[in-house]
């Protein structure tokens, strides 16, 4: 019997200004990092420019990374209306980049993220990023987006474990 390689998933933690990206392979129970970064489009470029620029860089990491699946962080209620109608724009790039390169794409609210990494839905970014240092050792440091989205693609590895032994049962 051939092994199978590990399946890669694809966290995003979408933001119009910086839009983190983390890429985990899932082996059976054990998790490891592959990549991670953030892209940040030029901030005085014309709006529909810099949605432009995260739907071709993630697109480009999906190319690089060869993820099999993508998960990406749901919106926060904002007060503001036109910032989370402007993060929803770049949601949109976060989600129609990874199903246009036929990806099964999953979405998932912070409080599920962070519950998953850190054990608690309220934890701060902090908590977050000293959590992916403790799963993901060889990640090294990251910024606060780049480790909210390997926070993502850890959520989703265990959504798809409890869903796997849900069927099992």
């Amino acid at each position: 019997m051939i092994p199978s390689a590990p399946l890669r998933i694809l966290g995003l933690d979408p933001g119009l200004r910086r839009t983190g990206w983390g890429v985990i392979a899932v082996d059976g129970a054990r998790l490891s990092h592959v990549a991670h970064g953030v892209i940040a489009p030029d901030a005085a470029a014309p709006f529909a420019e810099r949605l432009l620029v995260l739907f071709e860089a993630i697109g480009e990491v999906i190319e690089a990374h060869g993820p099999d699946e993508a998960a990406v962080e749901e919106t926060f209620m904002n007060n503001n209306a036109a910032s989370a109608l402007k993060l929803g724009h770049a949601r949109a790039a976060a989600l129609i980049a990874p199903a246009r390169a036929g990806l099964p794409v999953a979405e998932y609210a912070a409080t599920v993220v962070k519950k998953a990494v850190v054990g608690t839905g309220g934890a701060d970014k902090d908590q977050v990023g000293f959590m992916i240092r403790r799963l993901l050792p060889t990640a090294g440091q990251t910024t606060a987006d780049a480790a909210d989205a390997l926070a993502v693609a850890i959520a989703h590895a265990h959504a798809r474990k409890a869903r796997h032994m849900g069927r099992v049962a």
